[in-house]
């Protein structure tokens, strides 16, 4: 039977020989540009492509954060962690 760190690296191992690959095909950064203007180049690839879809990530983006920032505040009024942390009395 496996055990959690065996299937971790099974996974590790798998994310880096396939994530190499889709990097490879979709990597398009000029060295002369910088990190958020190759991130604005891809948006408005997202855009032209498909209006649409940069919507539908938008709300995806901001529904996943909504959601863990929820999940913490849920944690942290639920649960007794913040005496375990030595933040509450």
């Amino acid at each position: 039977m496996f055990g959690a760190i065996e299937i971790l690296m099974i996974a590790i191992i798998f994310g880096i020989i396939y994530g190499r690959d889709a990097i490879d095909k979709t990597w398009n950064k000029r060295p002369e540009e910088s990190v958020m203007e190759s991130f604005a180049e891809d948006v408005k690839g997202y855009y032209e492509k498909d209006p649409k879809r940069l919507v539908q990530i938008i709300v995806g983006v901001g529904s996943a954060g909504l959601f863990i920032i929820l999940g913490i505040y849920w944690v942290l009024t639920r649960t007794d962690i913040l005496k375990m942390i030595g933040l509450e009395q």
